[in-house]
């Protein structure tokens, strides 16, 4: 908090030194306290203030509570379990036949996993997942976050979405983000966050976690765009940049608050830009990590 004192180098008070030692021999005690209460303590200055209450003006100002408190640096993250999910694998277009295997999400059976979307480059969507994902952890722990990885390129392919979300739920993760990039057509740009929405049938009961992980969306949602100076999707979510879904084991299978972040369209040849760009992608780990920070410390 900045502080808008009063100006320094008023004139000084004039002392009356010479006057007060003279007198002090001639007259009465009580005149002589009189006059050193003028000469010293009660003398003008310049501005027809009293020069004790000028030299207290002066003086820096104490500090007060409220900027001691913030100055307080923000809490640690030491005890928060945070699960980040890098969609897809690089190696899942090898393995076709074992993630095309179907698994139970509660509402269905699905894909074990896919291969992901690529740019009209090449780029695939899994080494982006992968690469934002690393950059995440690094600042994540940083904050003294513990940080599990769902996959970290070393196995074949996968794993499959029910074991993704498993493996949030084994951690007792306080929060979980998957990470994505769309595939959508050309012309359909920015981000957008998918919440869980409410499933209960089978194997699956979102119930709990359906007002935690909208408030982690939301937060991670306007944190990625504020940081990464992009805007929400334009052909998801009516500008809101989030979107309800019960159709994805890794929501409809999670315990704790999880979310989907698909950080933007590797079809469209802005966002495609945006995306293979190493500078933006730390923009967007910065994003999501502000987010999931904000979450977690309430």
């Amino acid at each position: 908090m900045s502080y808008a004192g009063p100006e320094f180098g008023s004139p000084q008070p004039r002392r009356r030194r010479p006057l007060t030692v003279a007198l002090a021999v001639l007259v009465p005690g009580a005149l002589l306290g009189w006059l050193v209460y003028e000469g010293v303590g009660g003398a003008a200055d310049g501005n027809g203030t009293p020069a004790a209450a000028s030299a207290r003006a002066s003086a820096p100002p104490a500090a007060s509570s409220t900027t001691v408190e913030d100055k307080k640096p923000l809490a640690s993250l030491k005890g928060k379990v945070v699960v980040i999910d890098p969609g897809h694998n690089v190696s899942n277009f090898r393995h076709t036949a074992e993630i095309s295997r179907k698994v139970d999400i509660g509402t269905h059976r699905k894909e074990c996993d896919t291969t992901g979307t690529s740019t009209n480059s090449g780029y695939a969507e899994a080494e982006f997942t992968l690469d934002v994902a690393h950059r995440l952890r690094t600042l994540l722990e940083g904050k003294g976050a513990t940080v599990r990885l769902t996959q970290d390129g070393d196995r074949p392919y996968g794993p499959c979405v029910d074991e993704r979300a498993r493996i949030g739920n084994s951690a007792q993760a306080d929060a979980v983000v998957s990470i994505h990039a769309d595939g959508a057509g050309a012309g359909q740009r920015g981000y957008h966050v998918i919440l869980p929405g409410r499933v209960h049938q089978g194997i699956a009961d979102t119930r709990p976690i359906v007002a935690p992980s909208a408030e982690l969306g939301e937060l991670v949602a306007h944190d990625f765009g504020r940081v990464t100076g992009t805007a929400p999707s334009n052909y998801i979510g009516d500008g809101t940049g989030l979107d309800i879904r019960t159709d994805l084991g890794g929501l409809n299978l999670s315990k704790v608050p999880k979310v989907f972040i698909e950080c933007g369209n590797m079809r469209d040849s802005k966002d495609a830009t945006l995306l293979t760009s190493g500078t933006w992608r730390q923009k967007a780990a910065q994003g999501i990590s502000e987010g999931i920070v904000s979450f977690l410390r309430g």
